[in-house]
């Protein structure tokens, strides 16, 4: 493991957020109805991720096909608690996993699949820490929907007050103007899971 990993996030006593691109027809209807509903799909993977700057890399400040519209996804913490407990990560770790073998069968049965990849600057240059990306499969994307997600707000006019910032050169404003982040509390038994 070379990067530190860290879950960082917005987070209360009750709930996290998690963050979320997608194209106009779906963020229209999770916004309006505070719930995700047709066409977002529970038939296919959904990754979710509390680190926004990474959001931002992935979908290019909102500006990739299909990414457009960047949501923030409040979900409660029991949830998010309960996605990385029946989580295995992408990739064979010893102290995870023991053996290949049983990390394969693992993961190839796993509900919900963990990454880490390196956290990303404003800039979208990589940090020395990782950021955790965590993908819901069909077992577990109605809960997400219909249990878990406590409220939907669409930041896609700060994302593009954000970009308009960075593109004239001022990155101090738009530093001023992110989602605050800060560590959230694993606990040691999950941690040893996530391979943290």
């Amino acid at each position: 493991m070379s990067a530190a990993r860290e879950v960082r996030a917005d987070f209360d006593r009750a709930s996290i957020v998690v963050y979320q691109a997608y194209s106009d027809a779906i963020a229209d209807v999770a916004v309006k109805q505070q719930k995700f509903g047709p066409p977002f799909s529970v038939g296919r993977m959904t990754w979710i991720k509390p680190s926004f700057l990474w959001l931002m890399h992935r979908s290019n400040w909102g500006r990739k096909s299909g990414q457009e519209r960047t949501l923030a996804v409040r979900i409660k913490r029991s949830g998010w608690e309960e996605a990385l407990s029946s989580g295995v990560l992408t990739g064979f770790e010893p102290k995870a996993h023991g053996s290949p073998d049983a990390w394969r069968k693992a993961f190839d049965t796993a509900p919900v699949h963990i990454q880490w990849d390196p956290e990303r600057s404003l800039r979208g240059a990589g940090l020395p820490h990782d950021s955790i990306q965590v993908g819901l499969s069909r077992a577990v994307i109605q809960r997400f929907v219909d249990d878990w997600t406590v409220s939907i707000t669409d930041l896609t006019p700060l994302v593009q007050k954000l970009r308009k910032h960075l593109d004239d050169g001022r990155a101090d404003q738009a530093t001023r103007h992110l989602p605050k982040e800060s560590v959230y509390p694993v606990p040691s038994d999950l941690a040893r899971r996530l391979g943290m």
